[in-house]
């Protein structure tokens, strides 16, 4: 239970636990988007510093304001951070703290105790803009918007060789960003099948995806990832495209991902399997001339989130990749040849997708840029 202020909730946590050693961070329940790589900053330095605090520069200038509300001092901004959390601590550090100052109130951070009684130097490690906090009505907007384009980085860390044996599917695998990926896992020692026009399969069509999933379970006994990169982009104004063509892009760019993850269920929820599915980055706003792909992808989102919930109790796990403009076949239909120095690498995006069907996150958007 907490306490009535922030000093007070710290001290109640830091007493209910049982080691005498260790390290502890303190977070604020009122920042949601604290990503990982912030609390792996903070382990690290953990190492080496017993205090470590997170802060993000000021991009506005800071002011100095009297009571009067006259200005009396503007300082330098590049000596100004914002602070942030977790705050994080040597266990025995934070506890003689919190008893030097048990009975002093007029702390708003545990870090200032440190400092007030030159217990230790507290190290700052690089906070994010997104780790906000919400504490005013016009928060929640903001906090809702973030949970909407809030998107990670796919972990270098993660090992391909995990993919030895496991069942993969791929639905658009027989060109692009689909057939580099099963070529990838193949190299992997995973067993893949790859599913198109080509061979038969129209991801438009359920009964077409739900034969094409039975064909390998019938084949190997289980499946483990199922991932649909097959998609459709075609440009022009909405009142100069033919109508039939509309609806042949929503059904294979939407309908189509909703029939995938429809009939994937029975298969992975066996295996507590993954399911990854791709978006773009014009998912974040509508584009001029391609306006329904742009909201397709922006349907995928919201269906990835959605579906995390509601599939999390049956351990499936569902994502989708977000790659920059990438050297595919559908984008050189589009747009014409571009140079491919302009493009990011098919290969690239097909290991980001590895390595997220071997991660452990749900409802994500992971992006895949050139250089990362």
């Amino acid at each position: 239970m907490g306490g009535g202020a922030r000093k007070e909730s710290s001290s109640i946590a830091i007493r209910a636990i049982d080691d005498e050693e260790g390290y502890v961070m303190i977070h604020d329940g009122s920042r949601p988007f604290l990503s990982q790589e912030i609390i792996s900053a903070c382990y690290e330095a953990l190492q080496s510093h017993d205090a470590v605090d997170v802060a993000i520069p000021s991009q506005d200038t800071i002011i100095e304001v009297c009571d009067d509300k006259f200005i009396k001092n503007i300082p330098n901004r590049k000596y100004f951070q914002r602070g942030q959390t977790p705050q994080c601590f040597k266990l025995s550090l934070i506890r003689k703290a919190h008893e030097i100052c048990k009975n002093d109130e007029n702390f708003t951070d545990d870090c200032g105790m440190i400092l007030k009684h030159n217990l230790a130097q507290v190290f700052v490690v690089n906070g994010e803009q997104k780790n906000f906090k919400i504490t005013f009505p016009e928060d929640i907007f903001l906090a809702d918007k973030q949970f909407q384009i809030n998107t990670v980085l796919c972990k270098k860390t993660v090992s391909c060789s995990d993919l030895q044996d496991k069942v993969l599917v791929v639905f658009g695998g027989n060109s692009g960003i689909g057939k580099c990926l099963i070529n990838l896992a193949n190299q992997h020692g995973a067993k893949t099948f790859a599913f198109s026009r080509r061979n038969g399969t129209d991801i438009s069509k359920y009964d077409s995806i739900a034969e094409s999933l039975d064909y390998v379970q019938k084949q190997v006994g289980s499946i483990n990832y199922i991932v649909n990169t097959s998609g459709v982009l075609n440009i022009g104004k909405l009142l100069d495209r033919d109508l039939n063509e509309i609806e042949n892009e929503i059904m294979i760019n939407y309908l189509g991902a909703i029939y995938l993850c429809r009939a994937s269920y029975e298969y992975l929820s066996e295996t507590k399997g993954k399911i990854l599915l791709f978006t773009s980055s014009s998912y974040t706003r509508g584009r001029s001339l391609y306006s329904v792909y742009s909201s397709t992808k922006a349907a995928i989102v919201n269906l990835v989130q959605a579906l995390a919930e509601e599939f999390d109790s049956d351990g499936i796990k569902i994502n989708c990749i977000n790659p920059e403009r990438t050297a595919t076949p559908m984008r050189f239909k589009a747009f014409g040849k571009e140079h491919e120095s302009t493009l990011l690498d098919p290969y690239i995006v097909a290991d980001a997708c590895v390595r997220t069907l071997l991660s452990d996150f749900t409802g994500q958007v992971i992006d895949v840029k050139r250089n990362i």
